[in-house]
Formats: structure tokens, sequence, C-alpha cells
């Protein structure tokens, strides 16, 4: 019997309504706030380190991907908000806290980042007693940020599981992933307006008076987003406390009885890997693009940063036609596997693109690259939360939270040094950038591989197992 059956079953007879569209998009505006936090820090924040106030470009990278290296720590948030409730709730509070502590970060990351800039601008750039400490700072303020997003985000997206059933599951995953692109796109209005003051020959003083304001106002926002998003929707909807045998037993979750339920079925050693391949290959591409359009295709920068305008378009119609038509009538793992074909397809037409030195036809590859890639991930989401038990939701959220976040700090890494190896041994820049799209299309191959062995019905069985033998022992 399909877990959706049972899970339907308990929200007729408890008398817990389904989540409808409007609140689908309401929790949308939570990952609309992230979004708009991402344009801050990889935006924004990037340029003014790098171009306004030359901090090492290697030193700036470094510090903005510390988000992604306390990525391990999604786990443990995801296995405290199953077994501790907050004010409570099992997630909803940790989504408020969470939201706060990355808000404040971000405008304290400015606030450093400005003394950084005091402490090196007298004769440039130089490590000094000042500048290895504000650095530390600066490190430490960005890794509280990570902490704030890991444990918001991983609520969140457990909160996703404990809402919805498995014949609804990839239309709460369209409608709410779509608003991430509203978000980058409101962000950058918002962005745009609070800073069309500055000019080059603006000074120091102006341009901290505008960038403060700014690390005020949309941290504000997003605060709000996030609150609005999920007020109620825990209370009224989730079906945490019917699925969860463990849900009265609390004391008996504990880490290490999660991280059994977690590792108790290969299922999951072979879904995080599928997971890890796909992200790589899906975002090995974001560190090259844009040179790419500038080297190849000669276009100016105005016009190559308008690119992800044209990949955005594909996804948001990818997003809405996936997870309302396509996932449900095909199923999430074979949906999830036309993707995977779907987008090394559209990664091949990306390097093929280059010997025509066409922008038309660029960016015709990239909405197409965006359609694929909306319609994997909207598969491969549906997908992932299904493989969730629902007494440690939070904890396989966390891990697959965590698989996402490594590969995708990997895949810019491995982006930019594959292209720096196409260079030194390919004759042609279409060649060396052909090299990066060509690994994509190939690594998306392999992860079908991985695909095809996931089994739900195994993962499940063995989940109820380790459960059990959680209870079993907790009772000895």
């Amino acid at each position: 019997m399909a877990s959706g059956e049972v899970f339907d079953r308990e929200t007729k007879s408890l008398g817990i309504p389904r989540v409808n569209l409007l609140t689908m998009f309401r929790l949308g505006l939570f990952q609309m706030g992230l979004s708009m936090m991402s344009i801050l820090t990889l935006g924004v924040l990037n340029r003014v380190m790098i171009q306004e106030i030359a901090i090492p470009a290697t030193l700036v990278a470094l510090v903005l991907a510390l988000p992604l290296f306390v990525a391990p720590s999604r786990v443990w948030f995801g296995q405290i908000s199953d077994a501790k409730p907050l004010w409570g709730y099992h997630r909803t509070a940790y989504v408020w806290v969470g939201a706060a502590v990355f808000a404040i970060a971000a405008f304290l990351a400015i606030q450093v980042m400005w003394q950084l800039s005091a402490a090196s601008s007298a004769s440039g750039w130089v490590w000094t007693t000042q500048t290895i400490g504000w650095t530390a700072l600066l490190s430490l303020v960005f890794a509280v940020y990570g902490l704030g997003i890991c444990a918001s985000g991983t609520a969140f997206a457990a909160l996703l599981v404990d809402i919805s059933e498995e014949d609804n599951r990839s239309k709460v995953v369209g409608v709410v992933w779509s608003m991430l692109m509203v978000g980058i796109i409101v962000g950058a209005i918002i962005s745009a307006s609070l800073l069309k003051q500055l000019t080059p020959e603006a000074t120091t003083a102006t341009l901290q008076a505008a960038v403060n304001k700014l690390f005020i106002v949309v941290p504000a926002i997003v605060f709000v987003l996030a609150i609005v998003a999920t007020f109620g929707v825990e209370k009224k909807y989730s079906l945490y406390s019917s699925r969860s045998t463990l849900v009265n037993r609390e004391d008996s979750i504990t880490l290490g009885a999660a991280w059994k339920i977690l590792t108790a079925s290969p299922q999951t050693g072979l879904f995080f890997t599928f997971l890890v391949v796909m992200t790589l290959c899906l975002f090995m591409q974001d560190p090259v693009l844009e040179p790419y359009a500038g080297q190849v295709f000669k276009m100016p920068l105005a016009e190559s940063t308008k690119l992800n305008v044209y990949y955005g378009i594909g996804l948001l119609i990818a997003y809405a036609v996936a997870g309302f038509l396509i996932v449900p009538r095909l199923g999430k793992r074979k949906s999830a596997r036309i993707g995977c074909m779907l987008v090394a397809l559209c990664a091949a037409l990306l390097g093929i693109s280059g010997f025509t030195a066409n922008p038309a036809f660029l960016k015709l590859a990239l909405v197409l690259f965006g359609l694929a890639t909306g319609f994997l991930t909207t598969a491969a989401i549906s997908l992932m939360l299904d493989l969730t038990a629902a007494e440690a939701a939070g904890t396989f959220i966390g891990a697959w939270g965590l698989a996402q976040a490594i590969s995708r700090g990997v895949a810019v890494v491995v982006g930019g040094t594959v292209l720096d190896i196409g260079r030194r041994i390919l004759p042609s820049l279409e060649l060396a950038y052909g090299l990066v799209f060509a690994l994509e299309a190939v690594g998306m191959v392999l992860s079908i591989w991985f695909l095809n062995r996931v089994n739900v019905t195994e993962f499940q069985t063995s989940a109820k197992q380790a459960i059990a033998s959680v209870l079993e022992s907790d009772l000895d």
C-alpha cells in the first residue's frame, strides 16, 4: 500500500484539511525571501567587497562560501526540530528564529566589512593584525549567517513534508520553488532602487549610507515574509502528529537514534549520491556562463548580466507545468530520469552554441536549459520529500540539504578549474568552455545510473524497521 494512501486516510479521519493553492503561494514567500538574501550576499556584497573596497577576490569567495561550509549543521537542526518542539511547534518557531538570526547577521556583516575596509585602506590590502582580526570576525559572522539559513531552511523543508501528501507534493514543490525566481527579481529591483543614487564618484560615506540602508530594509522584509509565509500553517495542516509513532516519545529521538533511522537503508546513500552528482552538474556552469558570453559571444557586461532572465523564464514555466501536469502523471522517478536526460542535452546545446557565436542561439539554449532544470528540480525535490521518514523528517531533510549545499559549493570550484584546464590544453576558447558543458552532460547521464537504483518502497520498509528497532531498544 502506498504511503500516500495511508496519509490520506489519516487526514480524512482526523479532519485535517489539504493544503490549498493560496497557502502554497504563501509558503513560497519564504523561498522568495531566501533568494532576496542571496541577491544581497552574492550580488551587492560580493561587488562592494571586491570592487569598491578592493578586498582580494579569493578571500571574498572563501568568506561568502562559509554558509555552505556549515551545511553539516542541517542534519542536527533537522533532528532537533523533530525531537524538541519550540514554543509548541516542531517547525514554525525554528523557521522564525533562523530567519531572525540570518537577518541580523547580514547587517552585522556589513558593519564588520566597513571596519575591515578602514583597516586596509591606508596602504592597500596587506595582512596586518587588524586585517586578520576583522577578517576572522567577518568569517564568524558569515558562519552564523549560514547557521541561520540552515536552521530555518531545514525546518521549512521539513514543514513541507509534514503538510503535503504523496499525490500533491509535486504541486507544493512547483509553487514554492517558483517563488525563488520571483524573489530574485524583487530583490534586484529593491536593491537597484536603494542604490540608484550611487555613482562612480560617490564618497565612502555615501556608499556606506546606501548599503547600510539596503541591509536594514531587505533583511527586515525577509524576516516579515518568513512569518507571513508560515504563520498558522503548521497548526492547521501538519500531519506530523498523525504520521509519527514517536511524536509523544520525544525523549527517545536522540541524534543517535535519528542517525540509525537515516542510515538504515542503502537507499539513503544512493539518493544522497544522486543528489550530489545531479546538483554538481546543474550548477557547474554558474561561474563560467557570463565569461562565456563575454569572451566567446562578445556580449557587453550589461547584456551578459541579463542572461539569468532567459534561464529564469524557463525555470518558472517548468515549475508550473511540471508540478501540476507532468510529474503527477509520469511519476517522480520517471520524471527525474527524463529531466536528467533533458539537462544533459541542453548542456550540450550550450556548448554547441559557442561555435555559432550567435547570442540569440545562446539565449534560446538558456531558456531550454532553464526548462529542463525546472523539470528535473521539481521531480527530484518531490522524490526527495517522499524519501523522508515521518518520524525523522527534519533529519532526512537536513541530510538532503547537506548533499545539495556541498555539491553546489564544489560545482563552483569544479566549473572554474575545468575551464582553466581547458584553456591550457585546448586550442580555442569555444572548446575550453565546451569542456565544462560536456562534463555537465556526462555527469547528468551518470546521475541516472544512481537514480535507477533508488527504490522508494524499499526505503520506506527499511525506515519502518529502523523505527521499530529504536522503539524496542528504548523499551529494553
